[in-house]
């Protein structure tokens, strides 16, 4: 992998080709992403550049009961990843993010990764956690058909049966049932960059992505090509 950058979703519009066609694009500000760390084969074991992306409070100031001013960093940039921020020469930042360039050697700290590392007509992968959607039923979370909606039947949206009854007297791990959906990290592959604006930060690449709005996503280079 050559090519990685830090991004935040902005919502999906849709744009026009060359040819009239309708092309609709997940819109993403893409970096600035700054490099926080650069480990090499020889220290680390292995290439790697640490970027660092959105700024974050050092600190939050709040004030007790008696009025005292008292420094938390529960919520702020602790001392240990200040110092690390430091070292690097950049400011602290809300994403740390570590990627495995083969060209980690020719990168250095503070460098700064911009949108414009892709071009149009690039294929990526996007990463980023799906939309959660709470406590689900087996026909919403894993498309299961219902029961009849006739009057007498007692069966409409409830799942089916879950076993044998004698033998093996037990439910299979594994079994598709109601629970908790969403909220997983998802990658879609083989997106292509319809185009690209260095001066805004921003990348419109083709199709949906995962992820709500203002959520993180990570584009990477395309590991395969399509067909």
């Amino acid at each position: 992998m050559k090519k990685a950058i830090l991004g935040t979703k902005l919502g999906m519009t849709q744009i026009f080709g060359e040819d009239g066609t309708l092309i609709p694009v997940t819109v993403l500000e893409a970096g600035p992403c700054y490099v926080t760390q650069v480990k090499t084969e020889e220290n680390d074991g292995y290439n790697a550049v640490q970027v660092g992306f959105v700024d974050r409070k050092d600190k939050i100031i709040t004030k007790d009961a008696n009025g005292k001013k008292e420094i938390r960093h529960r919520h702020g940039t602790t001392k240990a990843e200040k110092g690390h921020f430091e070292k690097a020469g950049v400011s602290s930042k809300k994403f740390v993010r570590e990627f495995k360039f083969e060209n980690a050697k020719d990168y250095s700290l503070a460098d700064v990764i911009k949108a414009d590392i892709f071009a149009v007509g690039d294929k990526v992968d996007a990463t980023a956690v799906s939309k959660g959607k709470g406590f689900q039923g087996a026909i919403k979370r894993h498309g299961q058909h219902r029961g009849p909606m006739t009057h007498g039947s007692k069966f409409h949206r409830h799942q089916g049966s879950n076993g044998a009854c004698s033998s093996p007297s037990r439910v299979f791990k594994g079994k598709k049932m109601p629970g908790r959906m969403g909220h997983v990290q998802v990658t879609v592959q083989n997106l292509e960059v319809v185009r690209v604006d260095a001066e805004n930060n921003l990348l419109l690449i083709k199709g949906s992505m995962p992820g709500p709005k203002k959520s993180l996503v990570t584009i990477r280079e395309s590991v395969k090509s399509s067909n």
